[in-house]
């Protein structure tokens, strides 16, 4: 009877094929005799029977890329490259197994993304879409995509819109006018600069005039009398001073006979 048990394990340990689990994957098993099992098997080696079967799932991020053919708002075809970023969620790889199974990009993602795109992508020009609202469209692209795929087991990470592809005379025509728009902007920015310059200047003139007539509405004939006898006596007390100055035209003239001796000044 032993020896009859142990010829029936070593003909179910041949027939029993091995399972690998590699790095960042789970396995989701499979029994003829009682359907999927409630507990993931980790990384390693697994030995299933060959009337069982192992599915096994990556739980890494993943990325598939796309070729999206959409329609602008003028109805003018368009070619997308996008990239598609996303992972599964560790704890629902059960449930994904049992409600879609291994195909679930092709069944629940693409399809979605398709679709989503070209509701997204149909609202704008295809100026737009070239240049100016990308990351808008990858945004709105990315949040109807979540919506649909709630309770997929499915989570969104990231869709990326790497190259659009436009028939060569509206790409030559924008590019055309993107560079003239650009010219626009820089002429716009060097009248700007030398509208700020010549309103600084105007300021400084403006505060310059001021200066001058508030100053002469000051200087009384008195005042710069004064001012000048006093000029004149600092003049007189320079030892260099070889100069004589006579007053004209002024109720007080001063002769200056400035000498070496530091002689002081004549007054007449």
């Amino acid at each position: 009877m032993n020896h009859l048990r142990l010829l029936s394990l070593a003909a179910a340990l041949t027939l029993a094929g091995c399972s690998t689990v590699g790095p960042g994957r789970v396995g989701v098993l499979w029994r003829a005799t009682s359907g999927t099992q409630p507990n993931p098997y980790g990384e390693g080696e697994h030995l299933i029977a060959p009337w069982n079967d192992m599915a096994v799932y990556d739980l890494r991020t993943m990325s598939n890329d796309e070729m999206l053919n959409v329609i602008a708002v003028n109805g003018l075809s368009i070619k997308l490259d996008a990239t598609v970023r996303y992972h599964l969620i560790p704890n629902e790889v059960i449930a994904l197994q049992e409600e879609i199974g291994p195909e679930y990009y092709r069944k629940i993602v693409e399809p979605v993304l398709r679709s989503e795109a070209r509701r997204v992508i149909g609202r704008y020009t295809p100026e737009e879409i070239y240049s100016t609202k990308r990351d808008v469209i990858e945004r709105e692209t990315r949040e109807g995509v979540e919506s649909k795929i709630v309770g997929k087991h499915i989570a969104l990470e990231a869709i990326l819109v790497r190259n659009v592809q436009l028939p060569d005379a509206i790409r030559v025509a924008i590019d055309q006018k993107l560079a003239a728009e650009q010219e626009v902007l820089k002429m716009k920015y060097v009248l700007d600069v030398a509208r700020a310059q010549a309103d600084q200047r105007r300021i400084e003139a403006q505060g310059i005039a001021d200066y001058n007539h508030t100053i002469s509405a000051s200087l009384s004939p008195a005042i710069l009398e004064f001012e000048r006898v006093q000029q004149l006596e600092r003049l007189a007390q320079s030892p260099n001073a070889k100069t004589v100055v006579l007053g004209s035209g002024s109720a007080t003239q001063i002769m200056l006979q400035a000498g070496g001796d530091g002689s002081a000044p004549a007054r007449r």
